[in-house]
C-alpha cells in the first residue's frame, strides 16, 4: 500500500489565493481548479486562518474559532491528565487505608 503525502502550501501561496477569493467574482470551486488545489481547500483556509496586516506585510494568524478549538484540545487533555492522577491517588488511598486494618 502506498501512502499519499500531504502537500504542504507555502504561507505566501495561501495568502495569495485568499486575496484571490476575497476580490475575484470567481467562485472558490473556481479559483482552485485554476490553481491546482484540492476542491474544498480554499474555504477551509478561509475558516482555518485570518489575514492580519502587520507593518505593511500580511500574515496568516490562525482564526478566533481555531485559537478557540485549539485551546479546547489542550484543556481536554491537561483535564484527562488530572483525572488519571485523581484517580491514581484514590487507588493509592485505598490500597494504603485497607493495610492500616
Amino acid at each position: 500500500m502506498s501512502q499519499k503525502k500531504r502537500r504542504r502550501y507555502p504561507q505566501e501561496f495561501k495568502l495569495e489565493a485568499l486575496e484571490l477569493l476575497r476580490t475575484s467574482d470567481k467562485s472558490a470551486a473556481q479559483i482552485e481548479r485554476e490553481l491546482g488545489i484540492t476542491q474544498g481547500m480554499l474555504v477551509k483556509w478561509r475558516d482555518r486562518y485570518q489575514v492580519k496586516q502587520t507593518k505593511g506585510q500580511a500574515q496568516l494568524e490562525p482564526s478566533d474559532l481555531e485559537s478557540a478549538q485549539t485551546e479546547i484540545r489542550q484543556l481536554r487533555r491537561k483535564l484527562a491528565i488530572a483525572e488519571q492522577e485523581r484517580d491514581i491517588l484514590k487507588k493509592a488511598v485505598s490500597i494504603f487505608s485497607q493495610m492500616e486494618r
